[in-house]
């Protein structure tokens, strides 16, 4: 869209400022996302979730819509969401979004945030206050307003799992999956009698495990339990897990779909993955560790997480994907945690959850549990097998949620320094593992990281520091990484435009020259921004400059 066309789309969809519905400028997000109280991105982010919800509309005039458009920095919309979870306490992920619109004639940015309305009982804050607003004003939340939102009903008829299928009836259970359920569920609930389980008749048993409500079965019920032709009874939703195998060339040589009931399949599912014996050479020994590639757990419990967690009004399957070297696990919906960093500092369960009939009967029949434990028992597994943390890749823009699980090491030098470093914590290697892997972490954790010396650069590019890679063996690969110093890269440059004569050169040929010295993990787009930033600072040196001719970034001129 042009300029105009964008503001006329913005004036139609969100025509006037109200408790739902905020324009601001915020020109640049750098100063504005997390800025000054009152004033900044998240302080409306928390005014407009504490009321219905809504829209903050950034990059527009307040009284206009006139498009100003805003400078998103290093932001990305991914990025953006992950801050807002991280600095807006009780802020949901469900809903949470943002829309980015570009004009085509003068490349502006706008953005439109989409803002859930609070949970029930749980005011959202930032800067440690709640906030709402009142006419023109961003003010504290009023002590009318808390009282409401504490007063709300906790349980609202929202689970999806819990809806009665009307015309689902005893016979669309599986009688082998009714027949394994018992069996763990006397497993997890060993003060009930065995005697009295066995005892029970089918409506029982499942009345009993929460399935069945008032004589009604739960679409909970048929995903776990029912025949495989049952499941089109919950329709539209789909209830597949699918399987497929990629070779190196990431070409698909094999797949497999899988349906209800999940208390079974999940096994069949498992079976595919080949597993391979992998003989670990431990630091010091020379006995070897034997040890399958995936950890049985870790590989069940995502699997697990992923039925009990995806939103099934979404129309999509779950997948998982086995590739030379980690598995893939993605399903559909928001992370409830609404981070990575938050699932794995909460102590006990979480709040609420998505798929609340399912996720109790999961528990009852031992697939999972909700203690808050699982997520973290499969990074712990990772760190005593020594093999890379998982990867937990949350797109809240597109609801879906991904787990890589590795199978082998990414760099046995680092994976040798986890083995012998025993002061590193779990979080250590977890924050270490990440920066190994180039992705980015929040502020706080790069400055503890850093003030310790275990990480070294300028924030958001951070790599190992020089003693961890001289620990770990890793300098040419840290060398690699950090690039050349500055005044190599500007003798390197210099020289190429010496070579180039009075013919000149441009950008673009000297960064092909170059571009292996540069930092490997930024793109080519970064290093050709980091190369003009170099080129500018030579040319203000008056550094380069061949027969009194000085470099431009269009070539040479008088």
């Amino acid at each position: 869209m042009t300029e105009l066309e964008l503001q006329q789309y913005l004036l139609r969809e969100y025509p006037q400022e109200n408790a739902r519905c905020e324009w601001k400028e915020f020109k640049n997000l750098k100063n504005s996302f997390c800025g000054d109280e009152k004033d900044d991105v998240i302080s409306y982010v928390s005014a407009i979730a504490n009321m219905e919800g809504g829209f903050l509309v950034v990059g527009v005039h307040d009284k206009t819509l006139e498009i100003v458009g805003t400078d998103t920095y290093n932001y990305d919309r991914q990025k953006a969401i992950l801050r807002l979870t991280e600095r807006c306490t009780n802020l949901s992920s469900e809903g949470l979004g943002i829309e980015e619109y570009i004009t085509d004639d003068t490349k502006k940015v706008v953005w439109v945030i989409h803002v859930p309305k609070h949970l029930p009982k749980r005011p959202v804050y930032a800067h440690d206050k709640a906030w709402q607003r009142i006419e023109d004003s961003l003010v504290e939340l009023t002590q009318e307003r808390l009282n409401a939102i504490l007063d709300e009903p906790l349980f609202t008829d929202t689970d999806w799992s819990a809806v009665i299928v009307p015309n689902a009836t005893i016979d669309d259970f599986d009688e082998v999956a009714i027949a394994k359920a018992k069996v763990m569920f006397k497993k997890v609930h060993s003060r009930i009698p065995a005697a009295e389980v066995n005892a029970w008749s089918v409506e029982e048993f499942l009345s009993n495990a929460g399935v069945m409500i008032d004589g009604g079965i739960t679409r909970a019920a048929i995903i776990l339990l029912g025949k495989p032709v049952s499941v089109f009874k919950l329709r539209p939703a789909v209830v597949r897990v699918t399987w497929s195998l990629r070779d190196e060339h990431e070409d698909v040589v094999d797949y497999e779909h899988f349906t209800a009931p999940f208390i079974l399949t999940v096994d069949q599912i498992l079976a595919k993955v080949h597993n391979l014996t992998m003989r670990e050479m431990p630091g010091g020994t020379m006995f070897p560790d034997i040890m399958q590639q995936y950890d049985d757990y870790s590989m069940r419990e995502v699997l697990h997480n992923c039925i009990a967690h995806q939103d099934y009004t979404l129309q999509e399957r779950i997948n998982l994907v086995e590739n030379p070297g980690f598995l893939y696990y993605a399903n559909g919906g928001s992370f409830i945690p609404g981070s990575l960093q938050k699932a794995l500092a909460t102590h006990g369960p979480q709040r609420h959850y998505r798929n609340e009939c399912l996720c109790n009967a999961m528990v009852n029949f031992n697939m999972i549990d909700i203690v808050g434990r699982g997520i973290r028992k499969i990074f712990n597994e990772q760190w005593k097998r020594h093999f890379p943390m998982p990867d937990y890749e949350i797109d809240a823009a597109n609801k879906e949620v991904a787990v890589r699980l590795y199978g082998n090491a990414i760099n046995e030098k680092y994976t040798k320094l986890l083995k012998e470093n025993k002061d590193l914590s779990l979080e250590d290697c977890i924050l270490l593992d990440a920066v190994q892997k180039g992705h980015r972490l929040n502020e706080s954790d790069a400055k503890s990281l850093l003030e310790r010396g275990l990480v070294e650069g300028e924030y958001p590019d951070l790599t190992i520091s020089l003693s961890i890679a001289r620990q770990t063996k890793q300098l040419p690969e840290y060398t690699k990484v950090k690039g050349l110093e500055r005044d190599k890269i500007k003798q390197m440059a210099l020289q190429f435009i010496q070579n180039a004569g009075e013919e000149g050169t441009k950008l673009d040929a000297i960064l092909e020259y170059i571009k292996d010295v540069l930092p490997s993990t930024k793109s080519l787009e970064q290093k050709r921004r980091l190369l003009r930033h170099i080129l500018e600072e030579m040319k203000n040196e008056n550094t380069i400059q061949v027969n009194g001719r000085t470099w431009f970034e269009n070539g040479y001129k008088s």
